[in-house]
């Protein structure tokens, strides 16, 4: 969700797998107009979009992150609703599946990292999956500088999803990878943006298919904690736990699982998720997106409410509307209809996308 026509509000940028992504307008009072073209009108298998001011002249740029077409997309934006293809100027093609922005080099301008599958593509050839950082270019910003051999250790990852945060409070952007082939990783940012591999400080108590990370602050001690959504498999046979996994900071970078005591406990598989304030409390509050595995059978939305000290109840019945059933993919929050409240828009994957305008919080008790 960003303001690409400079009027004020937030619009909608919809990354579309084995389709033409999207730009929906907003007119202010959240109702969305689809600006067809705006990306372009070739088919691509997108998996992922985030947003930056990667050339730095004052308007935001989306990137695109494509598996089995392998051509990842750059657009820069003129700040008029408009965007200039610029997919030349990103250095490699891979399968790629997640994808992350930030300033990780301390340039204060955004780079970009794309994770790596390794699933067999066309013809059955094997990828390399090694993860990619690419350094926005100081002389040239909005051109990269390919830093992924000398920068990020050499792992086989299969990641799905990744997550910048200071997870050490050095004051440097670290990284959280989310893999499909289990462990998922956690890379240490020496402040000049080199990696350096500290997974050994996650506790992983059970092998994980990770789709999505989650980096905030639980239970509010001003530590960075992570969620992992899990899968039980890719819409085949039962086989790893999906619960959802909660990863405590201890206040040394150490990540204890700290599930049982905090998550509501579910054997439904989740592709995708949020972090937003349901009820107004300032504490983050969940909503986890539900598939049914094996069958692929589409769910209700869930809900869980922080009881303020990182403890999560199931408050479903009570927050989420009975229609919200689907295969709930990755989500979006913010303001779309200027209430002061974030709004959550929610991907579905063969099910209709849902806009969720968020209501006045309830009267207590």
């Amino acid at each position: 969700m960003i303001d690409v026509d400079s009027d004020g509000d937030r619009d909608v940028v919809l990354a579309v797998e084995n389709g033409i992504s999207r730009l929906y307008l907003n007119d202010g009072k959240g109702r969305l107009t689809w600006k067809q073209g705006a990306f372009g009108t070739t088919k691509r298998d997108n998996e992922h979009v985030r947003v930056a001011d990667f050339d730095h002249d004052g308007h935001m740029d989306v990137v695109f992150v494509a598996e089995d077409t392998r051509q990842h997309q750059l657009y820069f934006g003129d700040g008029k609703g408009g965007f200039a293809d610029a997919s030349d100027q990103l250095p490699r093609r891979s399968q790629g599946n997640a994808l992350a922005v930030g300033d990780v080099n301390g340039d204060a301008l955004p780079d970009i990292v794309i994770g790596n599958s390794s699933e067999a593509g066309e013809g059955g050839a094997k990828p390399d999956p090694h993860n990619f950082l690419w350094l926005n270019d100081a002389s040239r910003p909005g051109r990269f500088i390919d830093a992924s051999d000398t920068h990020l250790p050499r792992n086989a990852e299969d990641a799905q999803g990744i997550a910048l945060a200071d997870m050490d409070g050095d004051g440097d952007l670290d990284m959280v990878v989310a893999n499909q082939t289990p462990p998922n990783k956690l890379l240490l940012n020496d402040g000049k943006g080199h990696f350096n591999d500290a997974s050994n400080q996650l506790d992983l108590r059970t092998p994980l298919e990770t789709r999505e990370v989650h980096v905030f602050d639980a239970n509010r001690d001003g530590k960075p904690d992570i969620l992992f959504l899990n899968l039980t498999s890719n819409n085949k046979a039962w086989d790893k736990n999906p619960q959802s996994r909660l990863l405590v900071n201890d206040g040394k970078a150490r990540f204890r699982d700290e599930t049982a005591a905090r998550l509501p406990k579910h054997r439904f598989s989740s592709w995708g998720g949020t972090v937003i304030d349901l009820n107004g409390d300032r504490a983050p509050d969940l909503l986890v997106g539900a598939i049914q595995v094996p069958g692929f059978t589409p769910l209700q939305l869930r809900a869980w409410t922080n009881d303020g000290r990182g403890r999560f109840a199931d408050t479903t019945a009570a927050v989420v509307p009975a229609t919200m059933v689907g295969r709930s993919w990755s989500m979006a929050t913010g303001d779309l209809d200027g209430d002061g409240k974030p709004d959550i828009l929610v991907g579905g994957w063969g099910t209709q996308v849902r806009l969720l305008l968020t209501g006045p919080a309830p009267a207590a008790d």
